[in-house]
């Protein structure tokens, strides 16, 4: 399964169009209209805001305001759990109308009983989240059973003719072995993989199961040589950025790409690190020091090597270097051989503890703005 050719056109267009124009532009708008979820994974920063943060929702027409103000051809909607959301269903279909790609990123324990309210569209996919086979994701969800509610959930979303992806996310610990044969399996049902390392963002209450650096490069490497370099497993990963998750590409990452919008504002600086909100995406863009940040220049993005930040490097290099990314979707990614050099952390800035105060900020909006409702959810909790 891939995309339509002309998603492919449409987003290959703007890419190039933008490159040519150059400056910075997002790909993708990581869009979270909620943190509050159905699962409490270790592995998650969201869930353990106070109550009334996590009863938030973004409207409608934020959500619309979020997508024309960054222009990206794409949006990928997670949270928290979106389909908790009561205008999820209107907010696609939106989204759809603005002839947007939209990725709907779910748990899918709520799908079974939510999808009727979706339709079809080559604008439109399901994502659902699988961290590798049953005992992995369980695990990692820290919830019996949810594997098997999620696969129950693929079928049925292909089964009415929707498109469909996992997406994995890999923690310490996982086994090379169990992971290429949970992607055999993901292939033998028709539906691609999203696949990224996690990382140790402040705030995610388990913070000893990440990957470092040299440990995700070795795993891949370990994990794409069962699969014949990667080729025997549809990704929707460009090639080059599984080149670069083995260790062949020296990549610095592009925050800008995949923008987040939350019930917040605009976070500072990229999708997993908060260093701030802003009301607007030309505050980011123009506000943010980006030299601040990303491998090498901080330290809370030492051990970072997600999609949602170096994706769009990959993009980038393969506009720049097309020969280089069509070798590698040929002929798979190198599993052996000396790795490329890394980008030097040793001059990184110090963290920052900056959680507490965007916090604080929200709190008191939401008791000026109705402070009876306040103390109700406050006395609730």
């Amino acid at each position: 399964m891939t995309l339509p050719l002309s998603q492919i056109a449409r987003i290959g267009a703007y890419t190039l169009k933008q490159h040519i124009k150059g400056g910075k532009y997002p790909l993708v708008l990581m869009l979270e209209p909620l943190f509050r979820c159905n699962l409490a994974c270790p592995g998650c920063g969201k869930i353990d805001y106070p109550d009334p943060i996590l009863n938030q929702r973004m409207s409608y027409e934020q959500c619309m305001e979020a997508i024309d103000e960054c222009g990206a051809p794409a949006v990928s909607i997670a949270g928290g759990e979106p389909l908790l959301h009561k205008d999820m269903a209107r907010i696609v279909k939106g989204y759809i109308a603005k002839k947007k790609l939209v990725i709907l990123c779910t748990n899918a324990l709520l799908l079974k009983k939510k999808i009727d309210e979706y339709e079809p569209s080559p604008f439109f996919t399901w994502s659902i989240h699988l961290d590798g086979d049953k005992q992995m994701h369980d695990h990692a969800v820290d919830l019996d059973g949810t594997y098997e509610i999620a696969i129950e959930a693929i079928k049925l979303a292909k089964s009415k003719g929707f498109r469909v992806q996992v997406n994995c996310t890999v923690f310490d610990g996982a086994d090379a072995e169990r992971l290429a044969t949970f992607f055999d399996e993901m292939e033998s049902l028709g539906v691609e993989i999203t696949i990224s390392p996690g990382y140790a963002y402040e705030r995610a209450a388990d913070q000893e199961h990440f990957l470092n650096r040299e440990r995700t490069k070795k795993f891949f490497r370990d994990v794409f040589a069962r699969g014949n370099g990667g080729k025997d497993w549809t990704f929707t990963n460009s090639p080059l950025f599984l080149d670069f998750l083995a260790g062949n590409q020296t990549y610095e990452c592009t925050p800008w790409s995949m923008p987040l919008r939350t019930i917040f504002g605009w976070q500072k600086p990229c999708y997993l690190l908060g260093e701030g909100y802003v009301a607007t995406f030309k505050e980011l863009m123009e506000g943010t020091d980006w030299e601040k940040y990303g491998v090498g220049k901080y330290e809370k993005c030492s051990n970072c090597m997600t999609h949602c930040g170096f994706e769009g490097t990959a993009a980038t290099d393969a506009i720049r270097h097309p020969l280089k990314m069509f070798k590698v979707g040929r002929n798979g990614v190198k599993t052996d051989g000396v790795m490329a050099p890394d980008v030097d952390l040793s001059a990184a800035r110090p963290a920052e503890d900056v959680y507490s105060s965007h916090v604080e900020l929200e709190l008191a909006k939401i008791k000026a703005a109705d402070p009876e409702g306040f103390k109700r959810v406050q006395r609730a909790a």
